[in-house]
C-alpha cells in the first residue's frame, strides 16, 4: 500500500514538473501535456463541444414546436457551459476500468483501458459531428431559401400555429349569395385574428385563392402557413348550413371538421363557435375575453353587409376607378343601414385614400367627406378596430400628425396583435416619422400575416428605396405588380429607380406603363427632367404645374429637386405644408431630397413635422 502511495506521489511530482529543490523541469512539463493526451482530456473537450453544440441546435429547433418557453433553451445552454469544466476535471481525475470507474491514481497501469476509451470518444465525436454538420447544412439551405423571391414566403410555412381561411364556397346555386359566403369568410378571419398566439393570414392574401382549386401544399407555401380552413355555405330560405374543415397544408389531411345549421338571423354568431373549436384543435390560448367580430353589422342587414364586401373588392385594386367604385358601394351600405359603424369607418378610409392619392383637384372635398364619415363611425362604435384605423389614417393625412397616427395604430394592435392592417398603418406612421428601421421590421411582420397584400409590398419597396437598396427595391415593386398589375404608383417608383441608376430608356417605358391620370403625368414629367434638351424638361414641368399642382405641390417640389433647383424646391415644399399635402408623409423616402438634408430649410421642415432625420442612404 505504501509503495502505491509513493508511486502516485512520484507521478504527481513528475507531471507538475517539480523537484525536491522546487525548480521547474521543462522536460516534465511536456510530460504533463502528454498525460493530458493519455487521459483523453483533449478528446473529451472536443467531444463535449461538438455534442453541446448539437444539443443547443436541437433545443432551438424543437422546443418552439412543442411550445416550450424560451427560458428552457437558455437553461440548456447555461447547463452545458457549466458542465464543460466538470467534464474536463472528471476525465483527468477518473478512469474507466474493467472493474468500473475509479480514481486515476488508484488504477494500475496494466489494468488501464484508457486507450480503448479514447477510441470510443473519437467515434462518438465523429457521429455527433456528422449530425451537427447535417443540421448546419439544413439551416444554411433554409436561410438561402428564405432570401430568394417567392421562396421567402415558403420559409415561414413551417410555423406550426398558423392558418389561412380560404374563401368559403357558395353552394347555394344562386350567384347572388356569393358575397354572403365571402362575408362569412371575412368574419372568420376577423374572429381568429383576435387569438394572440395564432398567426392568421389577412383577407387580401387568402382571397386571391377565391374560386381556385389547387394543391394545399402549394397554397400553404405561398401563404406561409401550416394549416388551411376550407368550407362551404349553403343558404336556403331562412336557414344556412356552414361546413368548415381544418386541413394540414403539407399533406391535405383533415384535422377537424364541423357542420353548423343555423337560422339566418344567427349566422354571424356561428363564427365565434368555429373560432373556439379551431383554437382548441390548434392548442392555442384564447384571449381572456371571447373574441367579437368586427365585421358584424349591428342589425344584421345583409344587403348593407354585401355592399361593404363589394366595396372591399374594388378598394383592393388600388386604382382611382377602384376607389371611386368602393366609395359608391359604401355610400349604398350606409344608406341601407344608417347605423352601420363598420361601413362608415371604411367609407372614411376610402375617401381619405382617394383624397391622398387620386383627388388632385378636389382633395379638400374628399377629405371633408372622410372626416364626416369618420365622425359618424366614432359616434356609433368608437372602439371598433376599423374606426380606430380610420382615425389613424386621418391623423396621417391631412393632419400630418404622425405621432397621433402611431398611437391610434398601436391601440388597434393592443386589441388585435396579429392584425396585418394594424401593422400596415403602424408601418406608415413610423416611416412618416423617419423611423425607417422600425418601419421595415413592422412591415415585414405585416407581410408575414398577409403575404399577398399589394399595399404591404408597396410600403416595403418604398422603405428599401429610402435605404439605398435599389436592386431589392425593384424586385419588391415588381412583386407588387405581379399581385396587382393595374395598381397605381408602382411604375412611378420604378421610374425613380431608373433615374437614380441612369436608365433613361427603361424609365420612359415604365412611365408609359403607369395608370392614366395624375401618376402617369408625374412619371412622364420625372423622365423628361433628365432630358438633355432643357427646353423639353422645362415644358414638361410647366405642363405638370398647370394641370396637377393644385393637389400635387409635393410632386412639383420633387421635380425641382431632380432639376437641382433648391430654392424653387423649398418654395413648393412650403406650399405642400400649407395645403397639408399628403406627399409630406413620404418626405424621408424620396431619394431626390437626400442632397438637401443638411440644408437649414429642410431641417426646419422636418422639425415642424416631428420627423427624425435618417442618415443618408448608401446606394448599392
Amino acid at each position: 500500500m505504501e509503495n502505491k502511495a509513493n508511486s502516485g506521489l512520484k507521478r504527481s511530482l513528475v507531471l507538475f514538473g517539480t523537484k525536491a529543490c522546487g525548480k521547474s523541469n521543462p522536460v516534465n512539463q511536456k510530460g504533463f501535456f502528454a498525460e493530458l493526451k493519455r487521459r483523453n482530456v483533449y478528446k473529451v473537450a472536443v467531444a463535449y463541444a461538438v455534442v453541446a453544440w448539437l444539443l443547443i441546435q436541437i433545443a432551438t429547433q424543437v422546443f418552439p414546436f412543442f411550445e416550450i418557453p424560451t427560458w428552457a433553451v437558455r437553461l440548456v445552454v447555461l447547463l452545458l457551459i457549466l458542465g464543460f469544466p466538470i467534464a474536463l476535471i472528471t476525465s483527468w481525475a477518473f478512469e474507466i476500468t474493467s472493474e468500473g470507474i475509479k480514481r486515476e491514481g488508484e488504477v494500475e497501469p496494466g489494468k488501464s483501458i484508457t486507450t480503448r476509451t479514447g477510441r470510443k470518444i473519437v467515434g462518438l465525436t465523429m457521429v455527433a459531428g456528422l449530425l451537427a454538420a447535417g443540421l448546419f447544412a439544413y439551416q444554411v439551405w433554409r436561410s438561402k431559401l428564405g432570401t430568394n423571391g417567392n421562396a421567402s414566403v415558403a420559409a415561414v410555412a413551417t410555423v406550426a400555429r398558423s392558418l389561412a381561411v380560404l374563401p368559403l364556397v357558395n353552394t347555394s346555386g344562386d350567384p347572388a349569395n356569393e358575397y354572403f359566403s365571402d362575408g362569412l369568410s371575412e368574419e372568420l378571419i376577423a374572429v381568429l385574428g383576435k387569438i394572440s398566439d395564432l398567426k392568421v393570414i389577412g383577407r387580401s392574401s387568402s382571397f386571391l385563392f377565391k374560386g381556385k382549386s389547387g394543391d394545399t401544399k402549394a397554397i400553404g407555401e405561398k401563404l406561409g402557413v401550416a394549416h388551411l380552413i376550407e368550407g362551404s355555405v349553403r343558404k336556403q330560405g331562412d336557414r344556412v348550413r356552414i361546413v368548415a374543415e381544418l386541413i394540414n397544408a403539407a399533406d391535405g389531411r383533415s384535422l377537424w371538421s364541423e357542420t353548423y345549421d343555423r337560422e339566418l338571423k344567427d349566422v354571424f354568431a356561428v363564427q365565434s363557435e368555429i373560432a373556439t373549436a379551431v383554437a382548441e384543435q390548434m392548442k392555442v390560448k384564447l384571449l381572456g375575453e371571447k373574441a367579437r367580430s368586427d365585421a358584424k353589422p349591428p342589425n344584421e342587414n345583409l344587403a348593407a353587409h354585401n355592399a361593404v364586401l363589394q366595396a372591399d373588392f374594388y378598394f383592393q385594386q388600388q386604382t382611382a376607378e377602384g376607389v371611386r367604385k368602393s366609395i359608391s358601394f359604401l355610400e349604398e351600405a350606409v344608406r341601407l343601414d344608417p347605423n352601420y359603424a363598420l361601413a362608415y369607418a371604411r367609407l372614411g378610409q376610402a375617401w381619405r385614400s382617394y383624397a391622398a392619392s387620386f383627388a388632385i383637384e378636389d382633395s379638400a372635398k374628399a377629405y371633408d367627406e372622410a372626416r364626416q364619415a369618420a365622425d359618424k363611425a366614432v359616434s356609433l362604435d368608437p372602439d371598433l378596430i376599423d374606426v380606430r384605423m380610420t382615425m389613424g389614417f386621418l391623423a396621417l393625412t391631412p393632419k400630418l400628425d404622425f405621432t397621433a397616427a402611431e398611437k391610434e395604430f398601436r391601440r388597434v394592435l393592443e386589441s388585435s396583435p396579429n392584425s396585418a392592417t394594424g401593422k400596415y398603418g403602424l408601418t406608415f406612421a413610423l416611416l412618416s416619422q423617419g423611423r425607417v428601421i422600425e418601419a421595415e421590421k413592422t412591415c415585414r411582420e405585416a407581410i408575414s400575416l398577409d403575404p399577398l397584400s399589394t399595399v404591404l409590398w408597396f410600403n416595403l419597396g418604398r422603405i428599401t428605396l429610402a435605404t439605398g437598396r435599389y436592386k431589392e427595391a425593384e424586385e419588391i415593386f415588381r412583386k407588387g405588380l405581379e399581385l396587382q398589375p393595374t395598381a397605381s404608383r408602382f411604375h412611378t417608383f420604378l421610374v425613380t429607380l431608373d433615374i437614380l441608376q441612369n436608365r433613361p430608356t427603361q424609365a420612359l417605358a415604365n412611365a408609359q406603363l403607369e395608370t392614366e391620370g395624375f401618376w402617369r403625368d408625374f412619371a412622364m414629367a420625372l423622365v423628361k427632367q433628365t432630358d438633355s434638351d432643357r427646353s423639353v424638361a422645362a415644358a414638361a414641368l410647366k405642363d405638370f404645374i398647370a394641370k396637377d399642382s393644385t393637389g400635387g405641390a409635393y410632386q412639383v417640389a420633387v421635380l425641382y429637386a431632380v432639376r437641382k433647383e433648391p430654392d424653387q424646391m423649398f418654395q413648393w415644399l412650403d406650399t405642400a405644408y400649407e395645403t397639408r399635402d399628403s406627399g409630406l408623409s413620404q418626405l424621408v423616402v424620396t431619394p431626390f431630397f437626400i442632397p438637401y438634408r443638411n440644408d437649414p430649410r429642410f431641417v426646419a421642415l422636418c422639425q415642424k413635422l416631428h420627423i427624425e432625420l435618417p442618415s443618408a442612404a448608401t446606394k448599392e
